[in-house]
């Protein structure tokens, strides 16, 4: 009898003290309860993760403490902070590396870029480099994209416009961004933006990884863990994605080191990346043990950057100009001037040389980007304790996310008209391009890891845009609800649905 009053002293305490903090954070947009910290409003907005973070951070100043339950590793700082970026991911780079618990998160890409620290990154990094931005590069990208777009997304468009059907955007900028990588990355063309739009299990298989990679971000370890270890929710699914990559991968691998080491030919495309590579993992390891599986993990991560960021961007960006139809004029009328085009003449491809006269058009895609972001966050972890810009004290292994999403909608960052859609913002005084600091506009990341297909996201996105806008009008359809959905990429919740009318005359 005295054990159970006891435990009836114990309840009823637990119940006061719970609802002395209700009174008085109930006005707060985030409680900090007894035992299970701030845990329970999470949950609540885990349907809105990237608006409910936003909210925290502008009530906070731009930097929030979120304490997690006392029983999970769950307290994390979150940020919008310019300086803090900066210091993180530049002033103090080698205190802040991508770390164990980062790996972890991101397990399925392996060891690829996106995971790498120290002498692994700086081979990734390197060899990406010499890769990407030569000559050599450019080339078949700029043919790549533009077959991609002649034989693949006109054939589309114009068969949904001709049959007046509803499309979704979203999804055939994911078919075009994945095919696009593939050839250039692994030499072959899976087919999937094509008119029967078929279904290709690996390309499906990037928007499960990346909504379940987010809850891994938030959740506490145990539970996504014991997701994982009963394969049910978000977990299933990623395990079910990660075999769609290695069906999908290691035959395409398996037959291009068959090919290479058969044929004496110059190696270009496909064999251009896999001999770069191979070539540097043997100069690391000094054999070639587990090189199928490094080559994996290299493909995939240049493939996860390559298709979903891109074609994420696209879409808010044609979402933006439905809803902002004096910028889309101003565009086309830019389009029509800067590359001569005549009244009736049909469509033809563009130089990257022309597209870069296009600045207005350059403009609203660094606002799109201001403001939808591809990658929405990035997770830190210091290795030593810091002392931040702001004067607050970070403890080792503190896990810090820092919010690009928010940042695109800071007042104190971008002024009283953060939320407008405004492509002016990007155009100097003289006409030209407008460049801002990367801690500011870190839709590439910044520092060391600034991304480095910076230049080829924004040669195929002005290839996409000129194409569509110069032939076809778009249409959002009636109530399309434009949400971002939760995930590590930012893409469109229910993607972008719309109606495609071919355009007769400018």
């Amino acid at each position: 009898m005295a054990i159970f009053r006891y435990h009836e002293m114990l309840l009823a305490l637990f119940c006061f003290i719970l609802l002395s903090c209700w009174r008085r954070h109930r006005r707060s947009l985030l409680t900090n309860w007894p035992l299970i910290g701030m845990l329970p409003g999470l949950l609540r907005n885990a349907n809105r993760v990237h608006e409910f973070i936003t909210e925290l951070l502008k009530k906070s100043g731009g930097t929030f403490e979120f304490k997690g339950p006392c029983f999970a590793n769950m307290d994390m700082l979150v940020t919008a902070d310019p300086a803090i970026i900066h210091h993180i991911l530049s002033k103090n780079f080698s205190n802040y590396p991508k770390g164990p618990e980062f790996k972890q998160i991101f397990e399925i890409l392996g060891d690829g870029i996106f995971n790498a620290d120290s002498e692994l990154w700086e081979t990734h990094r390197k060899t990406t480099m010499s890769l990407i931005n030569c000559e050599k590069f450019h080339q078949p990208l700029q043919r790549t994209s533009w077959d991609k777009v002649e034989k693949g997304l006109i054939s589309v468009l114009d068969r949904v416009s001709e049959l007046g059907i509803v499309v979704d955007l979203q999804d055939l900028f994911q078919r075009f961004t994945f095919d696009s990588i593939c050839i250039l990355v692994l030499g072959y063309d899976p087919g999937s933006l094509s008119i029967a739009l078929p279904h290709i299990p690996c390309e499906k298989a990037f928007g499960d990884i990346e909504e379940a990679l987010l809850y891994r971000h938030v959740l506490p370890e145990r539970f996504w863990k014991l997701q994982k270890w009963l394969q049910i929710g978000k977990e299933k699914k990623l395990s079910m994605a990660w075999v769609a990559f290695d069906q999908f991968l290691y035959p395409c691998i398996s037959s291009k080191l068959e090919d290479l080491s058969k044929s004496r030919a110059e190696i270009d495309g496909g064999f251009q990346f896999l001999a770069a590579f191979m070539k540097a993992y043997k100069e690391m390891n000094g054999t070639s043990d587990n090189l199928e599986k490094f080559l994996r993990d290299t493909f995939l991560s240049l493939m996860f950057a390559g298709r979903g960021t891109t074609s994420t961007a696209l879409t808010w960006f044609f979402w933006l100009l439905a809803i902002n139809p004096s910028a889309e004029t101003k565009i086309r009328e830019e389009i029509k001037t800067k590359l001569d085009l005549k009244d009736d003449q049909k469509w033809r491809c563009f130089t990257v040389e022309e597209l870069r006269k296009l600045v207005y058009l350059h403009g609203a895609l660094c606002e799109t980007l201001r403001l939808f972001p591809p990658v929405s966050l990035e997770h830190k972890a210091p290795i030593q304790p810091d002392i931040l810009p702001s004067g607050q004290q970070i403890d080792q292994n503190t896990r810090t996310i820092l919010s690009f999403y928010s940042m695109g909608r800071m007042e104190t960052i971008w002024g009283q008209d953060c939320l407008e859609f405004k492509p002016e913002r990007w155009i100097s005084d003289r006409g030209g391009i407008k460049h801002e600091p990367s801690y500011k506009f870190p839709a590439f990341n910044a520092g060391p890891r600034t991304c480095l297909g910076k230049e080829m996201s924004f040669i195929q996105m002005k290839i996409v845009a000129t194409t569509i806008l110069y032939n076809y009008d778009i249409q959002v359809i009636k109530g399309h609800l434009a949400s971002p959905n939760n995930s590590v990429i930012l893409s469109m919740k229910h993607g972008l649905r719309v109606r495609v009318n071919k355009r007769r005359e400018w």
